[in-house]
């Protein structure tokens, strides 16, 4: 009990945040960061960072990437402030963006930090979002309304 006591203590003391991107980190800047193969010129804005290890894990995006911390949620006392949004609009304003994904969740505090950092974006770069719809083996029928909204807004060419 005491090794695995120490063991958390450890960690708590040695992880932290990336100084760039925000993302969880041993060094001042993650590895992801130091990267000079990955994009530079791309960012994608997540929520937290489990949400670049989900992205990771596909092997398809090759840029950085912007941890904000959190959703802008007024109910629960979390506005733009508290989340890392100044830090990223600097990094967007300052270097040779070619494009910011947001790839937050389509929730309520989702959609309202989507729309918030798209009109501060705007002015510096191209701002995309990642598409939604409907999860592979999924059924029409049971799909809610925006979903589906967010399926046909989302398709595109057949290859």
């Amino acid at each position: 009990m005491q090794a695995l006591a120490q063991a958390l203590i450890d960690a708590k003391q040695q992880v932290g945040f990336c100084s760039v991107c925000f993302h969880l980190s041993a060094e001042p800047v993650c590895e992801i960061c130091r990267d000079r193969n990955r994009e530079q010129n791309t960012i994608c804005v997540v929520a937290d960072s489990r949400d670049v290890i989900a992205l990771e894990r596909t092997r398809e995006y090759r840029g950085k990437y912007h941890v904000l911390g959190g959703l802008i949620s007024p109910m629960d006392g979390i506005g733009p402030d508290q989340l890392s949004i100044t830090q990223l609009v600097r990094r967007v304003s300052q270097q040779q963006i070619k494009e910011v994904i947001l790839a937050i969740n389509p929730s309520v505090e989702g959609e309202t930090t989507t729309l918030y950092i798209g009109q501060l974006l705007k002015p510096f770069t191209r701002v995309t979002r990642i598409a939604f719809g409907l999860p592979m083996g999924g059924d029409l029928e049971y799909a809610d309304e925006v979903t589906l909204a967010r399926a046909l807004e989302g398709r595109r060419e057949l290859d």
